[in-house]
Order: C-alpha cells, then sequence, then structure tokens
C-alpha cells in the first residue's frame, strides 16, 4: 500500500509533544512532504522541526492558541500564503481532567470545551472552503475511548470528545460527495503527557503522570498505526490496548461496563 503523504501539506495542532510530536516526526519521512506545526510553546515546535530534519522551506512554525477561536481564520491565511493549498488537518490539541462533577468550577468545563471542542470546529470552518474548492482534503481528528464511553473524574473531557464525534460525523456526511474525508481516532492509554497537564477542580495542574498513562503504547507506534489508517481512509478508529475493549462493551454489554466503571 502506497501511503498518499508524499508531497502532501499537513497541518499538526497540538504538534509541540505527545500524539502530535509523533505524527509530525512520522511524517517528517514522506518525500517532499510540507509540515505546517501548530502549538503554544513556539520553542517547542522549533524543537520538534528540528528532530523532524526538514528543509526550513517544508516546514511552518505557527504558534496557535486553540482556545482563540478568533485566530484561526488569519492563521489558515498565513498557511495559504506559505503553502498554497492544506492536504490534511491533523487536530490533537486537548486537554484533560482529573476532578468530579461536584468539585469542578464551571470555567474549567470551560476551557476544557474551548480547546477541546470549540477551538477544533473554528479551524475546521476556517479550513473547510478552501477543501471544498479544491474537492479535496482530509481531517483527522484525535478524539479518544473517552469519547465513546465516560469514566469517573473525567466529565468535562469526555463531554467535549464526545461532542467531537457528533461534529464530524455530521460533516462528514455533508462533504463526502465534495471529495473531502474525515478520520476520527480514539487513543487508549498512550504514553504522553497529557495525565501531567490535566486540570483540577479549579483549574490547576494534575502535575502527575497517571500509571496507565506511563504503560501505554509509545506515541510513536501509535501514529504509525494512525496513518496507516488514515491511508486507507478510514473513518473511526480504535488504537490502544485492552481499554478500547470498553468501546465494544459499551455498545452491546452496557450494563455490564457501567458496572465496571462504576468500581
Amino acid at each position: 500500500m502506497v501511503i498518499p503523504f508524499s508531497e502532501a501539506v499537513v497541518w499538526i495542532t497540538g504538534a509541540s509533544s505527545g500524539i502530535g510530536e509523533a505524527v509530525a516526526l512520522n511524517l517528517a519521512g514522506h518525500k517532499g512532504v510540507k509540515l505546517i506545526l501548530s502549538a503554544r510553546r513556539e520553542e517547542e515546535l522549533e524543537r520538534v522541526a528540528k528532530q523532524a530534519g526538514l528543509p526550513a522551506s517544508d516546514v511552518f512554525i505557527l504558534p496557535l492558541d486553540m482556545s482563540r477561536s478568533d485566530s484561526m481564520a488569519p492563521a489558515v491565511e498565513a498557511v495559504q500564503q506559505r503553502f498554497g493549498r492544506i492536504d490534511y488537518v491533523f487536530q490533537n490539541a486537548g486537554i484533560t481532567q482529573r476532578s468530579s462533577v461536584a468539585d469542578t468550577d464551571f470555567v474549567v468545563y470551560k476551557r476544557i470545551m474551548d480547546v477541546n471542542f470549540f477551538g477544533i470546529v473554528a479551524l475546521t470552518k476556517a479550513v473547510l472552503p478552501l477543501m471544498l474548492a479544491r474537492g479535496s482534503g482530509h481531517f483527522v481528528v484525535t478524539s479518544s475511548v473517552a469519547g465513546k464511553l465516560a469514566t469517573k473524574q473525567r466529565s468535562g473531557y469526555c463531554a467535549s470528545k464526545h461532542a467531537l464525534h457528533g461534529f464530524f460525523d455530521a460533516l462528514r456526511a455533508e462533504t463526502f460527495d465534495a471529495g473531502l474525508r474525515v478520520t476520527l481516532v480514539c487513543p487508549g492509554y498512550i504514553h504522553t503527557p497529557i495525565s501531567i497537564h490535566a486540570l483540577g477542580a479549579n483549574g490547576q495542574q494534575h502535575g502527575k503522570m497517571d500509571e496507565n498513562q506511563e504503560k501505554g503504547m509509545p506515541a510513536g507506534e501509535f501514529a504509525r498505526r494512525l496513518l496507516r489508517a488514515v491511508a486507507q481512509e478510514k473513518e473511526e478508529v480504535y488504537i490502544g490496548g485492552k481499554e478500547t475493549y470498553g468501546i465494544y462493551l459499551k455498545r452491546f454489554f452496557p450494563g455490564l461496563l457501567s458496572r465496571i466503571l462504576r468500581k
């Protein structure tokens, strides 16, 4: 199978660490690929760009705060001026949570939704006219196993990921005949720093690597599997360990899963 990323223009959000970084480094091996790397921390984007080893002309470092929806249209314009088109958008930026519903301040929910959902919608809306005009383009959206089922201490995170499925399933149906494609990926436990940056009840940083995250699939392996799925134009893919079985329990044995999650 030929992986169709050669000569492609690929925009990666959340590219400064974790899944986004791993996707960038894997894509860098494809001939002629051009990368747009976005995240808030410009110095980390510089590090990833250097590690990718691409010519400077083929990498565009574009700092972006996903909570600022009004910044998406200017960012798209900057990419269009640099490369003239956008073939793929890998949307990886996101934050998680470690607090109960009863204890969580409303501002924490707003922060999570702004980054994990509204920012992604805003970027998608800004890119969409370009893809529709060309009759091609592919959105690759990082959801989570938590986008298919809900667990304790992650109510806002789960809500934001569930919302992505509703939005992008609708977008796929609306734009498929126009030549656009949408892949939703649901990671299980992947070895990334996402739990370290999780928000507590008052918005404070969790500051700890969860045990399941520590033992999770290496981000590089996840990225390789994801790129294969995108090349096959899979609509939805689950990547991880045994925790991904929970998605099937939710579908076929919801009562059993509910009892497991309560414990």
